[in-house]
């Protein structure tokens, strides 16, 4: 026989200081997980949405990155004619690719800050379908002309429309301004890739990467192969959101385990804290868990009471959690990206399934801080306390 719920929420309500205390602490723990959680997601989404599902990366093979990779001329133009390339009325959708790392004051304080510029070919926007042009026109090939990225144009000064930038030993102008939909691109700031090997003295028609996009996700297989399997070429071909996963790990990793770290630190504290409210309601209750042992109900009823009863509290808890973290939904955060050294802005993201982890993180708090003082209450010797009524 079950003891009925409403037991329990009149208990609660009867000791409800000490309810609240173990709530809010549950509470403060849910918050700050999901928080550290959403950080890492969102993150993690930034980069993984700068790749589309049809478009592909080619980079020399045993590179780690674009930044130690080399295409040259001559294998850009064999990729060109790879089967499965998508083509427009201009040619291939092809993009050689250039990346240099250059520093720029932030307008936040004033202090230097890398930013990655990106050379990319004139059919860079029928490449990659997820960036348009917000403001200005798109810069013209063979000058000095920039392009930047939303977040790129609000972190940092002398990135704004008309701006006159100078890096790399030489005066740019800042044409145009971009968006990709919250991706990396987003901060970066894009130019002409030769006019970038140029002004930084490297040679003419050397490329770190050639992305290209394909006819559909499925050709990607036959593209691949064709190049892996080309002795004129040494590379390796990915799929441009694998590519970008694989950059998002490091940091990704180190924000979930340290987050998950203070976590587990807080949420000693809140089984505490259920401890306590537990055992205090053990003791109080002494009697009243006697008289219903005399009247029938056996240990085990009397355990599923009191573990529910801390499944409402932890519940109670993490659900106020998940509500205190909802605000940072989409609040901007910037930092650095560890693969590439650059500066990166990405938005906290709280989704449905970081809330569930909350309410279920809670409840783990509530059943290990329940379980010891419902065992306790079921133990307890029934003569003993009947005697004192």
């Amino acid at each position: 026989m079950a003891i009925p719920i409403i037991y329990n929420l009149r208990s609660v309500k009867v000791r409800w200081t000490s309810a609240i205390v173990a709530v809010l602490g549950i509470a403060g723990t849910v918050g700050v997980f999901i928080a550290v959680l959403s950080l890492a997601h969102g993150f993690q989404a930034t980069l993984v949405e700068s790749g589309l599902p049809e478009n592909a990366l080619v980079r020399r093979a045993g590179s780690a990155s674009e930044m130690d990779s080399v295409v040259t001329l001559e294998q850009e133009r064999v990729i060109e004619n790879a089967p499965g390339l998508a083509r427009s009325e201009l040619g291939p959708l092809i993009s050689p690719e250039v990346i240099v790392i250059a520093t720029f004051p932030l307008k936040s304080g004033g202090t230097d800050a890398n930013v990655q510029v990106r050379g990319v070919s004139p059919s860079v926007l029928e490449v990659r379908k997820n960036v348009r042009i917000l403001a200005g026109r798109f810069f013209h090939p063979g000058l000095n002309e920039l392009v930047v990225g939303r977040n790129a144009t609000n972190s940092f000064a002398n990135l704004a429309l008309g701006d006159r930038p100078k890096f790399g030993g030489a005066y740019w102008k800042v044409v145009g301004l971009f968006e990709s939909g919250g991706s990396a691109f987003d901060s970066e700031v894009w130019c002409d890739p030769n006019v970038l090997n140029d002004v930084y003295h490297e040679p003419k028609n050397l490329y770190g990467s050639v992305t290209v996009h394909l006819t559909s996700p499925e050709a990607f297989t036959k593209f691949r192969e064709a190049l892996t399997s080309d002795p004129r070429l040494a590379v390796q071909v990915e799929r441009e959101k694998d590519y970008y996963d694989k950059q998002s790990q490091t940091l990704t990793t180190l924000i979930v385990n340290l987050g998950t770290l203070v976590a587990l630190v807080m949420g000693i504290g809140a089984v505490f804290g259920a401890l306590n409210t537990m055992y205090s309601a053990v003791a109080e209750r002494s009697r009243e868990i006697a008289t219903m042992r005399a009247v029938g109900f056996g240990g085990a009823s009397v355990v599923a009471s009191f573990l529910l009863e801390a499944l409402m509290i932890a519940f109670f808890g993490g659900l106020l959690g998940c509500i205190a973290a909802l605000p940072l939904n989409g609040v901007t955060a910037e930092t650095m990206n560890l693969q590439t050294f650059s500066h990166l802005a990405f938005a906290f993201r709280v989704t449905p399934a970081l809330l569930l982890i909350g309410l279920v993180f809670a409840l783990l708090v509530g059943v290990v801080g329940g379980m010891l003082p419902a065992i306790r209450a079921a133990r307890r010797p029934i003569a003993p306390a009947l005697r004192s009524v």
